[in-house]
């Protein structure tokens, strides 16, 4: 993997499927001239490299800020010049935007936030305009001749950090604070509410509020508040208005999903969050293989509601979206992504999942998500405990051969690269993963564990955040969370990742209570909040429900030792976990922190070395 800072120039045409609609043979043979006559001419002449054209929008690398902004101006001025003739509504105008930025190199191709963080500020860009970061700007000073009009920090789409953007304009060119872009239209999924009487179905349920939230999130003029937020209002009686106050929205979406054997029955409605009143609402009665239909139809409704206009390449249908036209191959994927969520460590849950997976791989062995989701089961067996197979690596190269730009193959051949090690490759995967989709759980999780592997705490803590937040049913990665707090010295944030565990744990308890996993996770966060009594009683009843659950030892050793201090006991609950520990579990045990009381002690050094030899690394 390689990377570097670069400029980044993203262009847009404005209004382009209204032109596409009114005309559309014309409109692309303009568009065509107008890049071969005007557009490339000038990016040539500035040094500038095209690497990405996507319909009417344009990437582009320079190799200077100042080569970018000039190109840039000298672009939207000859554009104004050529179409001053035409009737407004039939004019070809750009919106542009320039990024100084760190960006990674595959190939031809460019990724990374420099290149995320040029395409947001193409969209805050006037029409005919050019909008600056703080970084291009600064490069820029006293080497363009250009003004530059601030406006200041904004919060753009799937950016962590404020952006600082600036208008460049002409020297003379007249005042452009006056043109604003048009105004963001914000909306917010609630989670669907699970009618079915039963909490199985709750995945179900989830898949569908983060599926409509994925499908809206691909529509650039349309803003969609985070997973994570959203699915904070679940399960909780709040009106329409506060959720649009408190998370600045226009619009909320809330609905409700009803699912009994082959039918389901979705309910949506989409409301203003200012005035709220009802927009759209509508009742589906449908056969479960008629699933795509309904989300496509819930989707195009708030489109037409919002008076939105969809860009070309947004028209994809959701059966695309999804990667299979199969409803049951999309309930077997959402269940084994629901048996995902509750860790990688446990091989009876991997099992699960691999069993799910490849019952959807065989009704559509097109399936890529699928694969992925495979290959991650795969691979945490054979990071925790061993076992045959190949680790995942087949599932993985299959879904990248099936989606090359599928975020979650890239994550899960990191994860095969990094078993084999080859850390380098690996790590280089997991950049492009984390590039090509930085909201994705399965992405986040895998990045994490890799960076807590090699001591990157730091690093390790934010995507374990990340992936906690993403989704409310990952205890694991909340669980970890608090292993990484503690081990960067932060009492307080142990306090408040223990607390979201216990919180978490005890909800699924509620419906399982012999979840022998949970319990794990949840002793070990009452320890960490002081309540030892009641850690104890969990640690008594799991050991009696499940005393062979690994996964659960080991979190009750971790318990032992931070907590408790008692070594010898923490020995005693570790030494059948080691046991069996294949090389990824042994590494994790002797790196982690909270283990930390017992690894100089004499029988820590001994099962290590019983397992060192057992797996041939000594």
């Amino acid at each position: 993997m390689q990377r570097k800072l670069t400029v980044i120039l993203s262009a847009d045409v404005v209004g382009y499927s209204a032109l596409m609609e009114r005309d559309e043979a014309g409109t692309l043979a303009r568009l065509g001239e107008n890049r071969a006559a005007l557009f490339d001419p000038r990016v040539a002449a500035q040094g500038g490299r095209i690497f990405k054209v996507m319909g009417d929008g344009v990437l582009i690398e320079f190799p200077s800020a100042a080569a970018a902004v000039a190109c840039a101006l000298d672009i939207q001025e000859a554009m104004k010049a050529a179409e001053a003739a035409r009737p407004e509504a039939e004019r070809l105008r750009y919106r542009i935007g320039v990024n100084l930025g760190d960006v990674i190199i595959q190939g031809d191709d460019i990724y990374g936030d420099g290149v995320n963080v040029a395409a947001r500020l193409q969209a805050l860009a006037p029409v005919g305009g050019v909008a600056l970061s703080r970084s291009v700007r600064e490069q820029v000073a006293g080497k363009v001749a250009a003004e530059f009009d601030d406006l200041g920090d904004h919060t753009v789409k799937n950016i962590e950090r404020p952006v600082h953007v600036f208008i460049a304009r002409p020297e003379g060119g007249g005042d452009m604070l006056g043109v604003e872009p048009p105004q963001t239209i914000t909306i917010c999924v609630l989670p669907f509410a699970n009618m079915s009487g039963d909490s199985e179905q709750e995945y179900f349920s989830d898949g569908i509020s983060e599926d409509i939230i994925t499908d809206l999130s691909k529509i650039s003029a349309l803003d969609v508040i985070a997973r994570n937020s959203a699915f904070a209002y679940k399960g909780k009686n709040v009106s329409i208005p506060q959720v649009a106050r408190q998370l600045n929205v226009t619009h909320v979406l809330e609905g409700s999903v009803r699912k009994s054997g082959r039918r389901v029955r979705i309910t949506a409605q989409l409301i203003d969050g200012v005035r709220n009143n009802h927009l759209w609402a509508e009742r589906y009665d449908r056969d479960l293989d008629d699933i795509f239909a309904v989300q496509d139809e819930i989707s195009q409704a708030i489109v037409s509601a919002l008076k939105l206009t969809l860009m070309p390449q947004e028209k994809k249908p959701v059966v695309k979206m999804r990667g299979t036209d199969s409803a049951e191959a999309y309930n077997l994927l959402l269940m084994a992504r629901q048996e995902w969520y509750g860790g990688e460590s446990d091989p009876r849950r991997n099992n699960a999942i691999v069993r799910f997976c490849q019952r959807a791989v065989q009704i559509d062995p097109n399936y890529a998500r699928a694969w992925a989701m495979m290959g991650m089961a795969q691979s945490g067996s054979r990071y925790s405990f061993g076992g045959e197979g190949d680790g995942g690596r087949a599932a993985a190269e299959r879904a990248l051969a099936l989606d090359p730009q599928l975020a979650e193959a890239h994550a899960i051949m990191a994860r095969v690269l990094d078993d084999d090690g080859r850390a380098d490759e690996a790590l280089a995967e997991v950049e492009i993963a984390l590039a090509l989709d930085p909201e994705s759980h399965e992405v986040n999780r895998c990045a994490a564990r890799m960076y807590f592997a090699r001591g990157r705490i730091t690093d390790a803590e934010r995507h374990f955040q990340k992936a906690s937040s993403l989704v409310e049913a990952d205890i694991a990665s909340t669980s970890m969370l608090t292993t990484c707090r503690g081990a960067l010295g932060d009492a307080a944030g142990v306090r408040e990742a223990a607390e979201i565990v216990l919180q978490r744990a005890e909800k699924v308890l509620a419906q399982d209570r012999n979840n022998s996993d949970v319990m794990g996770y949840g002793a070990d966060a009452l320890a960490a909040l002081g309540e030892i009594d009641r850690a104890k009683d969990w640690m008594d009843r799991a050991l009696l429900i499940d005393p062979d659950n690994l996964l659960m030892r080991y979190n009750f050793a971790c318990c032992l030792a931070l907590h408790l201090k008692d070594a010898e006991a923490a020995l005693d609950m570790l030494g059948p976990v080691l046991a069996q520990a294949a090389a990824g579990q042994l590494h994790h045990t002797k790196i982690d922190p909270d283990l930390a009381l017992i690894h100089a002690h004499p029988r820590f050094a001994a099962m290590v070395a019983e397992a060192e030899a057992r797996l041939g690394e000594v």
